[in-house]
């Protein structure tokens, strides 16, 4: 049985930040994508976070859903 790690929780511990669901609630609540800025491009991430979303994306890996998964919220 396949569980997915990579979920949205994850993401937010594997980028630094607290992952309870209210303090994703409370991130998305504070910060949001300007219309045309990707998820990796916003002004709020750190230089390491804007990397590791980057990556995640440009190689499609298992993280990817998940921030694809943060864009939306954050749109």
């Amino acid at each position: 049985m396949e569980t997915n790690l990579h979920n949205l929780a994850n993401l937010f511990k594997q980028l630094g930040l607290p992952s309870e669901p209210s303090a994703i609630d409370a991130f998305v609540s504070r910060h949001k994508l300007d219309p045309g800025v990707s998820l990796c491009k916003a002004p709020f991430w750190s230089a390491s976070q804007a990397q590791f979303l980057t990556q995640a994306i440009a190689n499609d890996s298992d993280w990817a859903e998940a921030a694809d998964d943060l864009a939306v919220r954050l749109s």
